[in-house]
C-alpha cells in the first residue's frame, strides 16, 4: 500500500492540494482488507512497479439502487499519455458491469479540461448543475456541538 500512498499524493501535488493527504499506508490496509472492506483498487503494474490505481466503493442511489463510486484514478507521471488511465478506466467499468450496478459515478475538477473532455468522449455525462458538499471532522464536531435553531 505504500505505492498506492504514493500515487495519491502525487494525485494531491497535481490537484494543488500537496498537505490535504492524512491517510496512512497503514489506514489503507486496514480499510481495504477488513472484514467488509471500504473501498476496492485496481491497480496497473509495469515490471513488477505500481504506475496506476483506480479505487473505488459501493453507494447506493435512492432512485438508482447500487452504484460504484470511483474516488481517484491516478496514473504516475512519468506513465501518463501511454494508455494506462484508459485501461483503469476501462477496468472500473467493466466491475461496475460485472457487479450489475445501476450507475457508476465519480467527480471531475472543473479546471482538469483533458479529464473532462476524456469523460464526454467516452460517453459519461458531466454534470454542471450538482455541487459537492463536504465536512471535514472540525464541522462534523461544531455542528453536533451547537444548537440548530438558526439553520
Amino acid at each position: 500500500m505504500v505505492a498506492v500512498l504514493g500515487l495519491i499524493q502525487e494525485l494531491a501535488d497535481f490537484e494543488n492540494e500537496p498537505e490535504a493527504v492524512i491517510v496512512t499506508a497503514e489506514d489503507l490496509v486496514r480499510d481495504a482488507f477488513a472484514d467488509q472492506p471500504k473501498f476496492s483498487c485496481i491497480v496497473a503494474e509495469k515490471e513488477g512497479i505500481i504506475i496506476g490505481m483506480a479505487l473505488y466503493y459501493p453507494r447506493y442511489s435512492t432512485w438508482k439502487g447500487p452504484t460504484l463510486h470511483l474516488e481517484d484514478l491516478i496514473v504516475t507521471q512519468a506513465e501518463r499519455g501511454t494508455g494506462v488511465g484508459k485501461a483503469l478506466y476501462t477496468a472500473f467499468i467493466s466491475e461496475g458491469k460485472k457487479q450489475q450496478v445501476e450507475r457508476i459515478e465519480w467527480v471531475v475538477l472543473d479546471w482538469n479540461s483533458h479529464a473532462v473532455e476524456f469523460y464526454k468522449k467516452s460517453g459519461a455525462n458531466v454534470l454542471t448543475d450538482w455541487q459537492t458538499v463536504q465536512m471535514d471532522q472540525a464541522a462534523i464536531s461544531r455542528y453536533l456541538a451547537i444548537e440548530h435553531e438558526d439553520i
